[in-house]
């Protein structure tokens, strides 16, 4: 009896300590998973405030309020880029570019889609991996000008821009008839004049071996008022954002190439830039840290707002870092309202709002 009782005692406390194992896997495994969840979703819910500043100036807290965070406006984008905002119409567009899709977004109705196709109108499916539209600009006329990948042109919509219809005039497709690799992000002067990027992100392998690609450069170009597409650079290996100073007459540019994350700046003298030099460098960045330098916009006291590793990067007109607007996921473009009291944010699938002063 006695030796069939330990048995029946050790069995006892082999189930025991089973079970108590189980449950405390089984528990930890659902805090665990509660953990997770919190870290993924909590904070990027809507209506959810995200993001905070890192201060390197005093000069910042003139800008914006330095314990500020951002609203979540819209989420559930593959990849949002190109954001615009339409004082006219009150409405926020940005493009979603693997959708070939532009959405827009307003107090009112939130988050609609826009314009679809928006950047390949072809007819058969588009092998790239982004085919839709990129960078948007409001032209002087009032129509919309988009950068599209697909199409690798910069086009312009006939149709006013409160009505969504793919239909466009092409401004440009190629120079010197070479097509363009897959024009990015533009600026349009107070004249008319524009000016974009050129890089190889919207080509089915998205680099300078592709087939496709018909130009041994990523450039820089101006389409002037005469219609002309003119070479200004074509040295940075990978433009991207680019914008302009108050007066027009400086014109910024972004480089997206992890090798050199650097801004570039130039003097405009006609249709060719003088005096060129870096902006600001990251070289040496935390390679941890999400994004590269993207999309870009600059105020009218010449303050920039530089999408880069890590979230928003605050600079003054001289290039002087002022802060970080840090933020999880990698942000690829910037828009500020016309009272520049509000800078939208398109953050990898989300869009956010942040106040400024």
């Amino acid at each position: 009896m006695t030796y069939f009782y330990l048995i029946k005692c050790y069995a006892m406390k082999i189930f025991i300590w089973t079970a108590i194992i189980i449950c405390t896997f089984a528990c930890k495994k659902k805090n665990e998973g509660e953990k997770q969840s919190v870290i993924n979703d909590r904070p990027y819910e809507i209506d959810e405030r995200v993001g905070y500043f890192l201060q390197y100036d005093t000069a910042l807290s003139r800008i914006v309020d330095v314990k500020a965070k951002a609203k979540v406006l819209a989420k559930g984008f593959s990849w949002s880029e190109g954001c615009l905002w339409v004082e006219g119409q009150n409405m926020l567009l940005f493009s979603d570019v693997p959708h070939n899709r532009i959405h827009k977004w307003t107090e009112t109705n939130g988050t609609e889609i826009f314009l679809s196709p928006s950047g390949y109108t072809g007819e058969m499916p588009s092998e790239s991996k982004e085919p839709g539209s990129n960078g948007l600009a409001l032209h002087p006329d009032g129509k919309l000008l988009i950068c599209q990948h697909g199409n690798r042109a910069v086009a312009k919509m006939k149709m006013e821009v409160n009505t969504g219809s793919p239909l466009f005039e092409y401004i440009a497709t190629d120079y010197n008839g070479k097509k363009f690799n897959s024009p990015n992000d533009l600026y349009c002067t107070q004249d008319g004049e524009i000016y974009f990027t050129d890089p190889p992100y919207g080509l089915p392998s998205q680099d300078d071996q592709d087939p496709k690609k018909e130009l041994s450069w990523n450039g820089v170009y101006k389409i002037n008022k005469k219609g002309e597409v003119i070479l200004l650079c074509d040295s940075i290996t990978r433009p991207n954002g680019i914008a302009m100073f108050p007066g027009e007459k400086r014109l910024l540019v972004a480089c997206s190439d992890p090798k050199k994350p650097n801004w570039y700046v130039w003097d405009v003298e006609g249709d060719s830039l003088a005096n060129g030099k870096i902006f600001y460098s990251l070289e040496g960045y935390d390679k941890n840290l999400a994004g590269l330098p993207d999309g870009c916009k600059i105020d009218s006291g010449g303050n920039v707002y530089a999408t880069g590793p890590g979230g928003i990067y605050f600079f003054n007109h001289e290039g002087k870092k002022l802060g970080l607007f840090k933020l999880r996921d990698p942000a690829s473009n910037c828009a500020l309202s016309d009272d520049e009291k509000m800078l939208f944010i398109t953050n990898d699938m989300y869009v956010l709002r942040l106040s400024l002063k």
